[in-house]
């Protein structure tokens, strides 16, 4: 039987139903029988997903879409004031909800895993929901990525577990009361809302505070700013520590990460005993991110041996070093990195997996505030591949910063050796990519913006 749907969100109205974050909390309420609506700028499939579930999806904004009989409103962090459909709640009087409080509200009677950190967040979520459905433990969950198998990022479950992503980008993340949470690691990013490490390290230390007395964190031993904030968080909270890692001082030790192809087997000692399970991505961050995973299910009473059986079903999520396709012996392959931890992992997974194959980046930076700050890291992270493809930033939710665009990238690119050129429009990428690639190569389309949409069109034009 399906938890009562609070009664301000038993009628809601989402603004940019479509995002992936606002996407979950939408069909987890329809599946608890809400009446959902709500609108996105786009059509898509997540909307049509929506409307399957029987929720109203409108597409564009208007006041006109929110219904007389609207709950409340439930909005992120991107939207904006001027938003036709929140200025009309606020005339109307009708409450308005951020996500966090939404997610919140459906995780208050659940034992809640929240997992927190700069990078992995999407795919350490994933690997958990994936396991313990596997287990027959049929969680709820909610994350902001397709599961590659079940292919949604959201589902209401008859169990007592719910496993969320914790967005720490605007600080919801403190909203929310796990009783097991994981921080993958801590870094300085989100700059429009974060101004120094100082700020991230308070933030993080909130999330940690927020953790149920007794509740247990699950935290890299490895990472030195979550070393920095286990640090700082000891002795403060009634939470048991568990690090994670390769370091010596690990409580759970990552022994071994052995590539196989495009997945990798990990061993680790949890516990005393070592347990070697398989782990469906490359790259030893994937395999972290797994061993992170393990650590909170065990925290929860989920078997070590089982679980650890079952993280083999997992089999990826959406943009996570995903392949695409092949076309003429060219492998495209679509990632979400955006970081430049993040793509200098990604592409050194690529590299260790597929040793001798040339790699061929195209990467659409995101956010002019990012780029701002971390162009140049971006741009040396691109001199780990043989030849790279640059676009124009992708805004999202800002507004054009001056003087920041891709040549900042571009000429740190250069001055690190790569090879790379820029191209303007997203139309005139699979020609140039078809100009570059031969058979062996692999081509990663790579950014959190729409240039995960150039996949297919350049495995077309490669068939060509």
């Amino acid at each position: 039987m399906a938890p009562a749907v609070p009664t301000t969100m038993d009628r809601p109205h989402f603004i940019g139903i479509g995002g992936a974050g606002m996407s979950g909390i939408a069909k987890i309420l329809a599946q608890r029988g809400a009446k959902v609506a709500g609108s996105d700028a786009k059509d898509s499939a997540t909307a049509r997903a929506l409307r399957e579930l029987g929720a109203t999806v409108h597409i564009g904004h208007a006041a006109g879409h929110l219904a007389e009989d609207a709950s409340c409103v439930v909005v992120s962090s991107a939207i904006r004031a001027e938003n036709p459909e929140l200025a009309a709640a606020a005339e109307r009087g009708i409450p308005v909800v951020h996500r966090s409080d939404a997610l919140a509200a459906l995780m208050t009677d659940a034992r809640a895993i929240a997992v927190a950190g700069t990078h992995g967040k999407t795919t350490t979520t994933s690997m958990l929901a994936v396991s313990l459905t596997a287990l027959g433990l049929d969680p709820s969950y909610a994350i902001g990525g397709d599961l590659a198998g079940p292919g949604t990022n959201a589902r209401h479950g008859s169990g007592e577990i719910f496993v969320a992503e914790a967005d720490e980008s605007d600080r919801s993340f403190h909203k929310y009361a796990p009783e097991v949470a994981i921080i993958l690691n801590v870094e300085l990013d989100h700059h429009a809302n974060y101004a120094s490490m100082e700020e991230i390290h308070e933030s993080f230390a909130t999330f940690v505070g927020r953790i149920r007395p007794g509740g247990t964190l699950v935290i890299s031993a490895d990472h030195a700013g979550a070393r920095e904030l286990t640090a700082r968080i000891a002795g403060q909270y009634d939470v048991r520590v568990v690090t994670y890692g390769e370091a010596e001082d690990a409580d759970v030790r990552v022994l071994d990460v052995s590539p196989r192809g495009l997945t990798s087997e990990v061993t680790a000692l949890l516990d005393g005993r070592e347990v070697t399970f398989g782990v469906s991505v490359p790259g030893r961050h994937y395999a972290h991110n797994a061993v992170a995973a393990l650590a909170a299910g065990t925290a929860l009473g989920v078997p070590t041996d089982e679980l650890a059986a079952a993280l083999g079903e997992f089999t990826g999520v959406g943009r996570r070093l995903q392949l695409k396709g092949e076309a003429n012996g060219v492998q495209v392959i679509d990632s979400y990195a955006h970081h430049p931890t993040e793509m200098t992992a990604d592409l050194e997974a690529i590299r260790g997996a597929a040793a001798g194959s040339r790699v061929l980046v195209v990467f659409q930076p995101h956010l002019f505030s990012r780029t701002q700050e971390l162009g140049t890291e971006m741009g040396t992270a691109l001199a780990l591949a043989d030849a790279s493809v640059v676009l124009d930033i992708y805004p999202a939710r800002e507004d054009p910063i001056p003087g920041v665009t891709s040549a900042m990238i571009i000429d740190a690119a250069r001055a690190a050796g790569a090879d790379v050129r820029h191209e303007t429009t997203m139309a005139a990428v699979p020609e140039a990519i078809a100009g570059m690639a031969r058979p062996g190569d692999l081509v990663l389309t790579m950014g959190a913006g729409d240039v995960t949409d150039l996949g297919p069109k350049i495995l077309a034009r490669l068939n060509d």
